[in-house]
């Protein structure tokens, strides 16, 4: 009887550590608001354990170098285009998705994952210019042209003032913009092209920045840059909690701009799958999905999260572009090695000159 007492005790034991398992999520950093993340481990009787990466290329480089135990990691496009490449990530089990359907159509079957196999969107940023409105007005600049950052004339008047983004892929893609091409254009002319718009303007900048940025706005020590628009809305809130006379606004500019679409994407070795797909379908109820967006002001591609998001946020066509605006937004696609080691080269001249 005791052999059986204890035999039944270390059943439930068992059954009770699934019921209290962990869901591995390696993630970018503050892109899960803390009361989702709550309100889901109290749903699943689990634990959510995040690891985060701060930019694509990292991430791609721990799982190849042999990183495992992740239950969900959230690539940007052409991330996701080089997991699916490399057969990293595992079919999804629509069956157990029905919140799918709250997708916005626009943001289904991209050509990073036809038919969404193995990817459900989460939210998108925009690249595009925030500025300070009072400072702006003052010197008569209209910011709604990559004009503002690439054209001498403009910048005479913010010398000093600028910063744009310490990226390769990103501050191309507005150099090509501005210029009236795609952003995935490869033409290796028209690149040549946007590194000497970039050239012209660069000693006008103050500092290449992906990082500190938003506190140079936030202080009011830059006055334009080229950034994301949910660091932007972060600079603008932090300079209203902060008391400042001027508020930080988004552009987004005329010509077009890039965007990113971060994805949710099971591993094919995750450990917990049953708990990713269960964390996917709960963050696609509306409710659950409009907390993110209230929380770093990102766009969310699930349309039941709309009524929910702060007004202000929904309502800015920066953040939520019209279908006019978002038909001239474009997702970066990877590249091959030889379109790399060219861009590579053309960013190194870039940045030594």
């Amino acid at each position: 009887m005791k052999k059986l007492f204890i035999l039944l005790a270390f059943l439930m034991l068992g059954t009770g550590a699934q019921a209290q398992g962990k869901l591995h999520l390696y993630n970018w950093n503050n892109y899960l608001a803390d009361e989702t993340a709550k309100r889901f481990e109290a749903a699943c009787k689990c634990q959510i354990v995040q690891s985060y990466y701060g930019d694509n290329e990292e991430m791609l480089a721990k799982l190849a170098a042999g990183a495992k135990g992740y239950d969900l990691i959230v690539p940007t496009g052409n991330a996701l285009q080089s997991l699916i490449r490399q057969n990293a990530l595992q079919p999804l089990d629509k069956k157990l998705l029905p919140n799918l359907k709250n997708v916005n159509p626009r943001l289904i079957d991209t050509d990073f994952d036809k038919g969404n196999q193995y990817s459900v969107p989460y939210a998108y940023t925009v690249t595009l210019l925030g500025y300070n409105e009072q400072k702006m007005k003052e010197l008569g600049i209209k910011v709604d042209s990559w004009a503002a950052i690439f054209d001498p004339a403009i910048l005479t008047k913010i010398k000093g003032k600028v910063t744009v983004l310490d990226s390769a892929n990103e501050l191309m893609a507005a150099a090509m913009k501005y210029l009236g091409y795609s952003i995935n254009d490869t033409d290796e002319k028209k690149w040549q092209e946007a590194k000497d718009v970039i050239l012209k303007a660069k000693p006008y900048w103050a500092a290449f920045n992906g990082t500190s940025y938003i506190k140079g706005l936030t202080v009011g020590d830059i006055w334009l840059v080229h950034g994301y628009s949910n660091d932007i809305y972060q600079a603008d809130e932090d300079a209203k909690a902060a008391g400042r006379k001027f508020r930080i606004r988004h552009a987004l500019p005329k010509e077009g701009a890039a965007m990113s679409l971060d994805s949710l994407v099971i591993p094919k070795d995750a450990p917990r799958p049953d708990l990713a797909h269960q964390f996917i379908n709960f963050v696609l109820d509306g409710k659950n999905g409009a907390e993110l967006s209230n929380l770093i002001g990102s766009g969310s591609p699930n349309k039941a999260a709309i009524p929910f998001i702060n007004p202000e946020i929904a309502k800015n066509p920066a953040i939520f572009p019209d279908a006019e605006a978002s038909a001239k937004l474009e997702m970066l696609k990877d590249l091959n090695s030889k379109q790399r080691r060219t861009l590579n080269r053309l960013w190194t001249e870039i940045r030594v000159r």
